[in-house]
């Protein structure tokens, strides 16, 4: 399981959701929902929507949890797929080239990889977006780490550590 800590903002316009703001780390770059996500101005911090099955309010600080399974998909088809489809293709533009007699076998190869390669770019984006709207593939907020006062103006930016992170 991948755990970040965050920040309640506000409560989502879907049902149980609710907008956290986290610190970004090197999980979010495998994450089928960093669709969902939007970096603040410095890029350091970033709003994801999540479950919020736990009743969490605004100004809340909570526990985040993505599935592991989940984010090994996600890594795999983010970074996997697309390299075997290009690999794929440079095979099945070789093996083309030889039966259709043509003479320089590699640049028919490169042509259909790069073809390969952009289907399955375009697959990656598709099923990404699917992915993106599947509850198994949303962070899940599991615990409240401290509750919001009753008033929720108040500044709901994670508070500082003195060694600079976000994350109690």
């Amino acid at each position: 399981m991948a755990i970040e800590q965050g920040v309640v903002i506000k409560l989502g316009e879907r049902p149980n959701t609710a907008w956290v703001m986290t610190t970004r780390s090197g999980a979010c770059e495998s994450c089928a929902s960093r669709e969902n996500c939007h970096a603040g101005a410095t890029g350091e911090h970033q709003e994801v929507e999540a479950m919020n099955v736990v009743g969490a309010r605004a100004g809340d600080r909570i526990q985040l949890m993505i599935r592991t399974g989940s984010l090994i998909k996600a890594t795999f088809l983010l970074y996997v797929f697309p390299v075997l489809c290009m690999l794929g293709g440079a095979v099945a533009g070789h093996l083309l080239a030889a039966a259709l007699g043509v003479v320089n076998n590699s640049a028919v190869a490169a042509v259909v990889a790069m073809m390969a390669l952009g289907a399955g770019l375009w697959v990656v984006r598709t099923r990404g977006r699917q992915l993106g709207q599947d509850v198994a593939y949303r962070p899940h907020i599991v615990r409240i780490l401290g509750r919001a006062p009753l008033d929720a103006s108040e500044n709901l930016a994670p508070q500082q550590c003195p060694g600079g992170n976000a994350n109690h």
